[in-house]
């Protein structure tokens, strides 16, 4: 897959985790949000949470995360054209896909989240396309860099909208980039600085014998 995080050479999960500061759910808007959710949305759940080191957080419940699972997979194998990504709502015990609507999608969907609750959203754009668009920036990233726009990152959006290319060199990005790939080209221009490396710590080693 390529609906992932490019940096450089680093991977990413393509599934979003949302932990905190959630409330009530927003209402869908029908036409912008997709606007049907599936039959486990009719029941209200608990989140499920571990404590770790003495802090209490959200986790996935296993029903919840193998629908998440089958989901993602057969999105990202069978029905990239439509699947752009999935997010976890720990607070709200539910699943978020975004697709470019499509009928037999949302029937695997339906199949899938078996007695989970799945929200299901709008999306502009579909993995296969965005996919393709960041292999194509990504290609270019000597040429931008030759030119003087040196480019960090490049992530397709699980939301469908589009794919963001991190840069420090943000105003001539968003002006050159639309002008060579088009102003309908899906690129979401951020910035963000070089990716630099977290620092390798030594280990103290312990004293030899009689040290």
């Amino acid at each position: 897959m390529r609906g992932y995080r490019y940096l450089l050479g680093c991977l990413a999960s393509g599934v979003l985790l949302m932990t905190g500061g959630c409330d009530e759910p927003e209402p869908i808007q029908p036409g912008l949000l997709g606007g049907w959710t599936t039959a486990g949305c009719e029941f209200s759940r608990s989140p499920e949470t571990m404590t770790i080191g003495g802090r209490t957080l959200p986790v996935t419940p296993k029903d919840l995360d193998a629908a998440i699972a089958r989901i993602d997979k057969a999105g990202r194998s069978e029905h990239a054209a439509s699947y752009a990504g999935i997010e976890v709502d720990q607070e709200r015990v539910r699943a978020i896909v975004y697709r470019v609507p499509s009928a037999p999608l949302d029937d695997l969907i339906r199949q899938a989240a078996e007695n989970t609750c799945v929200f299901v959203r709008d999306a502009e754009h579909g993995l296969d396309e965005l996919n393709a668009w960041h292999d194509r920036v990504r290609d270019d990233i000597a040429a931008w860099k030759s030119r003087g726009i040196f480019i960090a990152t490049i992530s397709a959006r699980h939301d469908g909208a589009g794919v963001e290319v991190g840069t420090p060199d943000v105003q001539r990005a968003r002006v050159e980039l639309p002008e060579h790939y088009g102003r309908k080209a899906p690129l979401i221009v951020v910035e963000q600085g070089p990716v630099v490396p977290i620092a390798r710590t030594s280990v103290p080693t312990a004293p030899p014998p009689g040290g």
